[in-house]
């Protein structure tokens, strides 16, 4: 059984982000993987380092937060921020921008850029008002079905 992903309809690969059309609204997005083979993982992260610190994570780290079965390996929100200029256009651009290597603050869901098969993930969206809810609502209902958040999910 795999997490629902109900309201979310067009995936794109993080390439595929900058000509997507996405949103400027706030909302919620997803990264899966559609491989269904054993992930590899590579013992260090292509993504770039933010304020001196490298991404790279262990190896033993990631294999014991590996969700087998369940392609969505990351739940994230992009909330419309103090300015109102923040948004999913933003924070998916600055995500993708992490992983090719930029230093880009987009610390949460780092892991995922680990994965040797990075490059062939698919990332969905969802607009809603009130990202911050929505994001914690739906790992809540992750963590109730499979007793631990999201693969790149790792913080409280």
């Amino acid at each position: 059984m795999n997490f629902a992903l109900d309201g979310f309809g067009r995936f794109v690969s993080f390439s595929g982000l900058p000509a997507a059309g996405v949103p400027a609204e706030p909302g919620v997005y997803v990264v899966v993987r559609t491989a269904t083979t054993t992930p590899v993982f590579l013992s260090a992260s292509p993504a770039g380092w933010f304020k001196g610190k490298d991404p790279t994570l262990p190896l033993a780290e990631l294999q014991a937060a590996w969700v087998p079965g369940e392609p969505v390996l990351y739940i994230g929100k992009a909330a419309a921020g103090q300015s109102r200029t923040r948004g999913l256009r933003k924070r998916l651009d600055e995500y993708r921008r992490h992983g090719a290597g930029h230093p880009v603050g987009h610390w949460g869901g780092r892991m995922i850029w680990q994965l040797a098969d990075s490059a062939e993930l698919l990332v969905g969206w969802q607009v809603v008002a009130d990202a911050r809810a929505a994001e914690k609502a739906m790992i809540a209902d992750f963590v109730a079905m499979y007793r631990q958040r999201p693969f790149s999910n790792r913080t409280g």
